[in-house]
């Protein structure tokens, strides 16, 4: 019940009840015509023994017809018709005593009492007019199914708005920050509408004041960070510049890293899919490792992936990175092959899952240990190319994996 709609849990409640209402209804009508039947035997039944009583002691014609009067019967003079109605009728009822026989037929127009008794053959036409609670109860039943069907529609109809709301909101979740919500009326769905029209803008805001910001100070950094980096290549202390150096690099990096995210992030940024062989993505990661070539390990034959080179690039230099800076020998391999690529290396296993580990800067023992943003911005390429990501720990290796099964990748032949 938690995950129904609340138009499927709409849809369930008006079927259940319109159900409900015909069952109700088929069990009255059922009940009313056995009810009916019982009645009409009863008094067919007195009618008989009156007649049968009454004729054997040769009543009157005045008496016969208070007898017709009072059962509101009337009799069927003509021989032809009781003749049709005997040899054509259907049989409802038949009762036989030591005073003589009734039957009762019934046809499509009327039921009729033939009560024989010695010299009397008496047709008799049944005048009680039907009961009409069966066509109450249906027209009650069109009346009730007409008022829910009013009543459905009118409900379906105030639920259309939320179900706009819900389509715009669902297009904003996938990154189109120019939708409009579409704020009419004043009722609780038109206000939930108009907050979400205000977070909309609020969020728009926040996103180009963080984009700006992003931008400026990057910009602002990577000024110093080069002068100071021209500096310590002067310095004559190899001990003093070597620090240095690497602080200025690692400074880059973070900025570099920093790039990438707000890219990844950006909500403009669409994949320029090609097919790239293996090798050519691998030689692209190498590239922006600059002077770690000797440090990989490869182990594969080509084959042809569809991706994004620049992205897919950089998730497996970071990889890469992480492998042989985490790593016991300072070495990877790399194993691939068209359903899934393995950065593999002899390190210790991670303390926690890999979940814990794509979240950007969360945790404070993460940046310590060099895990801020490198496997964030893999997660989010990953997620791009709805690719999967995975860890396991085996023979004392740590196993990074890229699920590419969901792409249509093609094997060298």
């Amino acid at each position: 019940m938690k995950n129904i709609s609340i138009t499927a849990f709409i849809n369930s409640i008006f079927i259940i009840a319109f159900l409900a209402i015909l069952t109700t209804f088929y069990l009255f009508i059922k009940w009313d015509r056995e009810r009916y039947v019982i009645y009409e035997k009863q008094r067919y039944t007195m009618i008989a023994d009156s007649f049968l009583s009454g004729l054997q002691f040769y009543p009157t014609q005045k008496q016969l017809q208070g007898l017709f009067n009072y059962f509101n019967v009337a009799p069927v003079t003509k021989e032809k018709d009781k003749l049709d109605i005997i040899n054509n009728a259907k049989l409802l009822y038949m009762k036989e005593s030591s005073y003589g026989r009734v039957r009762i037929f019934v046809t499509s127009r009327a039921k009729y009492i033939y009560v024989q008794n010695f010299g009397y053959h008496l047709m008799l036409k049944d005048l009680k007019p039907k009961k009409y609670n069966q066509e109450i109860a249906l027209f009650l039943l069109a009346l009730i199914s007409a008022v829910i069907a009013f009543l459905y529609v009118i409900i379906m109809k105030k639920l259309l708005p939320l179900k706009k709301l819900d389509a715009q909101v669902t297009e904003f979740a996938k990154g189109n920050l120019d939708v409009k919500i579409d704020c009419q009326g004043n009722d609780e769905i038109g206000k939930i509408a108009q907050s979400f029209q205000e977070a909309i803008i609020s969020i728009k805001r926040l996103i180009n004041s963080k984009n700006l910001f992003m931008r400026n100070m990057m910009h602002e950094l990577k000024t110093p960070i080069t002068k100071g980096r021209i500096i310590a290549e002067s310095l004559e202390d190899v001990e003093d510049k070597d620090i240095l150096i690497r602080a200025f690099e690692r400074m880059n990096e973070i900025i570099t890293n920093l790039a990438q995210v707000e890219k990844l992030t950006s909500s403009n940024i669409s994949l320029n899919l090609e097919e790239v062989k293996f090798k050519q993505l691998l030689f692209y990661a190498k590239e922006l490792l600059l002077d770690r070539d000797d440090h990989i390990i490869e182990e594969y034959e080509d084959f042809t992936i569809v991706c994004d080179k620049k992205l897919m690039g950089i998730a497996l230099k970071n990889l890469i990175d992480n492998g042989i800076k985490f790593s016991h020998d300072n070495k990877v391999t790399i194993k691939a092959d068209p359903k899934q690529i393995q950065i593999i290396s002899n390190s210790s296993p991670l303390k926690y899952p890999l979940s814990y580990y794509v979240e950007p800067f969360s945790q404070g023992e993460k940046r310590d240990k060099g895990f801020g943003l490198g496997l964030y911005i893999v997660q989010s390429i990953l997620n791009l190319h709805h690719f999967g990501f995975d860890y396991r720990y085996e023979n004392k290796q740590s196993v990074f994996i890229i699920n590419i099964t969901s792409t249509e990748n093609k094997p060298q032949e």
